[in-house]
């Protein structure tokens, strides 16, 4: 197993990573009556695919031997109704301006992150637009 999950009331989740022991708590979004005091499970899934993005692209610039720390990535995510699901999640990431890259490993390094395994894992309907900033 991965994780175990405990449903707390009031549309809110503990979930628990088996590994490591660490937590996560979940609650519904304001806009699905929640209170949206932490991530809800859509936020998660647009997350990790921000999360999975830089940290693949990460692996690959250490083969590089480049450095990507102090990359900030934006994530924004896009509701649709009928049924309710994710539409469009917008991630934009920022590179450091001390990050001096030849063209080809900027090219390299963003068809690993548009190839990650999250958005392998995404329905094809989800739109996601990903903005490599090379400051």
């Amino acid at each position: 197993m991965t994780a175990t999950i405990q449903y707390e009331g009031n549309l809110r989740c503990n979930a628990r990573h088996l590994q490591s022991n660490s937590l996560i708590e979940t609650d519904a979004p304001t806009d699905n009556r929640g209170k949206g005091e932490r991530f809800s499970p859509t936020d998660l899934v647009c997350t990790a695919l921000a999360t999975c993005m830089i940290t693949t692209m990460a692996m690959k610039a250490t083969d590089m031997g480049i450095e990507l720390k102090n990359t900030t990535v934006n994530v924004k995510k896009h509701m649709a109704s009928d049924p309710r699901r994710i539409a469009k999640i917008d991630v934009e990431l920022s590179f450091p301006a001390t990050l001096q890259l030849e063209e080809k490993e900027k090219i390299i390094l963003q068809r690993v992150g548009d190839n990650c395994p999250v958005i392998k894992s995404l329905h094809p309907d989800v739109v996601i637009n990903a903005s490599y900033n090379w400051l």
